[in-house]
């Protein structure tokens, strides 16, 4: 039986940054962020050629260990066939192990640039195909959803598949990332998580949840207490003193502020009146960005100067040092 077929040009694909659980929502809620990775992928006639620049760039493989190559080749199995040789052109903006996606970006960049350089992919990998393939492959939907749809996504498993609903985030929302210097492995935070809670915590935890979902979308007045936490962030505390310090200290002066992720980034959910006053509140240890929301999520975009050698187009997914 004969594989796929590849297209012969290039493709260019662009994935935002992600922030999970938003507080109440634990494994289930997540927002895109106007944070992004661009990937450029080309079937060549033989081997793997991986340039990275900007995020990872001295530290990521450069072999088929790198979750990129591992995510196309997993949906290249899924689309019916490798193709003969890769060439892959990295530029990363979304800071590594700070709990803003930078491996759902990766996941979700791979399986996205598979399917749009096989022709006929879409046929074989819909929409919802995509999300379990990305599930699959990151273990969880939270952030992969967010990465894939855009907005402000809600997702769970059903009879072991992946879903999501997309929402749509209230335009007022100006979210702003304070990122710490150093890095907290997720499956540190994890571990912190006990195995049972109170009951009195977790029925907290479901009606802010809810009660987030509204906020997020309609009533942003409302996000302080929305964002309240009782089942992750206090738990995971010592592994991110000063994040915590942090989301205490925003929280006390009423700015709706949580971990992003698995942490150990802080993000506030500011509007335009009072983004600027927050972004300045953070210390020198912090790097501090105020964001768009990404309404998009994972998308194919044009070349600038299509070439037979992704490498000539770089200029085009050059870093911009002003996102780091």
């Amino acid at each position: 039986m004969a594989g796929p077929a590849f297209r012969a040009a290039a493709v260019r694909v662009r994935v935002p940054a992600t922030s999970a659980n938003l507080g109440p929502g634990f494994d289930a809620l997540g927002l895109a962020l106007g944070l992004y990775d661009d990937v450029v992928v080309r079937v060549a006639d033989s081997g793997l050629h991986i340039d990275i620049a900007g995020e990872g760039s001295e530290t990521l493989p450069r072999d088929e260990k790198h979750l990129l190559v591992r995510s196309l080749r997993t949906a290249f199995d899924a689309l019916g066939g490798q193709p003969r040789g890769l060439e892959i052109v990295c530029a990363n903006r979304i800071p590594h192990g700070r709990g803003l996606g930078s491996s759902s970006a990766a996941i979700c960049a791979g399986i996205v640039a598979a399917r749009a350089v096989t022709i006929g992919g879409e046929a074989k990998l819909d929409d919802t195909a995509l999300l379990e393939l990305a599930t699959e492959i990151e273990g969880h939907p939270d952030n992969v959803a967010a990465c894939l749809l855009g907005g402000f996504t809600l997702s769970w498993m059903e009879a072991g598949a992946a879903r999501a609903i997309r929402m749509e985030p209230s335009d007022s929302i100006v979210p702003v990332v304070f990122v710490p210097g150093k890095p907290v492995l997720t499956e540190t935070a994890r571990g912190l998580l006990p195995r049972t809670v109170p009951h009195v915590d977790a029925a907290v935890n479901a009606g802010r949840a809810a009660l987030l979902v509204e906020a997020l979308t309609r009533r942003p007045e409302l996000l302080l207490p929305a964002t309240e936490d009782r089942l992750h962030q206090e738990y995971r505390a010592p592994a991110m003193p000063e994040s915590a310090a942090l989301v205490e200290r925003l929280r006390a002066d009423g700015i709706p502020a949580v971990i992003s992720g698995a942490g150990p980034t802080v993000m506030a959910l500011a509007d335009q009146d009072s983004a600027d006053k927050v972004e300045a509140l953070a210390g020198p240890e912090w790097a501090a960005n105020r964001l768009a929301l990404d309404l998009q999520g994972a998308c194919v975009l044009p070349l600038a100067a299509p070439s037979a050698d992704p490498a000539v187009d770089r200029a085009d997914t050059t870093v911009d040092p002003s996102l780091d």
